[in-house]
């Protein structure tokens, strides 16, 4: 069996075509999803009718999966998948901003992992930033003042209320304030490419400077990763699973859709330390 790989915006995001995720997948046809997976940063395939423990399994294909710090799981027995519900009378939507996952944490996911459970008839799509092509636009000059910086990346820097977390099943408040040390540009570890990584979500500071002092540097580093050529724009449709690499991509969920309800399980798979 071979699976179709069908590239979508010029930055990145590709669909694979040829694949059924509730069966066990060969060694060679993982493989090539995982290099289509690396080369396109964002994949997805549509069609995908998927139990909590075929979906667990694929995604453990990538490695190990964690427990999201901030809400329940969708059951005792799947604790790694984290519902993310918006219903008609929420008024707040869950990733409604440009971030890349939980950089936060010591050892940042590598992929997350969103299937498709119920979704809007309108509305509701979410935009995808190659942070490589960011990364690669910059000046040489500019690369060279980034390259040894390291940056605090914090989980509080954004007011976590209870409006956030609506539909979630919330928890771990007192991890609210958890912050991590990583660099400015990360290196890949698989591909060795670089890729710009401080995100205006979890970003606090650079290292060593003012909160002020670092926003003169970031603000326009952010305001770049919002530029079309370097986005994708993924229209979600009932048992559509996507898989981003956090590695190399930010994104940001589109709160568009008020009145409508959206359901989504998500999974977050560990990655190395940073460098």
């Amino acid at each position: 069996m071979s699976i179709e790989v069908i590239p979508q915006a010029a930055a990145l995001g590709a669909e694979i075509r040829g694949v059924d995720l509730s069966k066990p997948l060969s060694n060679s046809v993982f493989s090539d999803i995982n290099d289509a997976f690396l080369a396109h940063q964002v994949v997805f395939f549509r069609d995908q009718k998927i139990t909590p423990d075929e979906y667990a399994a694929f995604a453990r294909r990538f490695g190990p999966l964690i427990s999201y710090m901030f809400s329940e799981g969708v059951s005792e027995e799947h604790p790694e998948i984290t519902p993310i519900v918006k219903t008609e009378t929420s008024t707040e939507s869950f990733g409604s901003y440009w971030h890349s996952d939980s950089t936060y944490l010591e050892k940042p996911p590598k992929a997350t992992f969103l299937y498709a459970r119920e979704v809007p008839e309108r509305g509701g799509d979410t935009l995808f930033a190659d942070m490589y092509g960011v990364y690669e636009q910059l000046s040489p000059g500019l690369k060279t003042l980034l390259t040894p910086l390291n940056a605090v990346y914090s989980a509080g820097l954004f007011e976590r209320d209870e409006d956030t977390y609506e539909g979630m099943h919330g928890k771990g408040k007192e991890h609210r304030f958890t912050q991590a040390i990583h660099p400015v540009i990360r290196t890949h570890d698989e591909t060795g490419r670089q890729a710009l990584y401080v995100n205006e979500t979890h970003t606090l500071e650079l290292e060593g400077m003012t909160r002020d002092e670092s926003l003169a540097i970031l603000e326009p580093l952010y305001v770049l990763t919002k530029r079309p050529e370097f986005s994708f724009r993924l229209r979600w449709e009932p048992d559509t699973l996507t898989i981003w690499d956090n590695r190399c991509t930010q994104h940001y969920a589109l709160d568009d859709y008020d009145g409508q309800r959206r359901v989504m399980h998500r999974i977050i798979a560990e990655g190395g330390l940073p460098h």
